[in-house]
């Protein structure tokens, strides 16, 4: 998260009052990046997307604090 937040917040800043639409496919496609990495890192996922995708929400789901700066406006 330390090293996409500033990127990823430079692009909600920027492109957040002109292409909002924009946004929402980068936040999705960095939501499904993030789940592949996950199901590859640990080897209790198995390198399976839904139970990487599980695992990140469960991960939004217990931090009150959104822990990724696409997690502000994608839900």
């Amino acid at each position: 998260a330390r090293w996409i937040n500033p990127q990823v917040r430079g692009w909600i800043n920027y492109y957040g009052k002109f292409n909002r639409s924009a946004l929402y496919q980068t936040g999705y496609y960095i939501e499904y990046k993030l789940c592949l990495w996950a199901s590859k890192k640990y080897k209790r996922l198995k390198r399976s997307r839904e139970k990487g995708r599980n695992w990140l929400r469960r991960i939004r789901k217990d931090h009150l604090r959104p822990t990724f700066a696409h997690w502000e406006f994608v839900s």
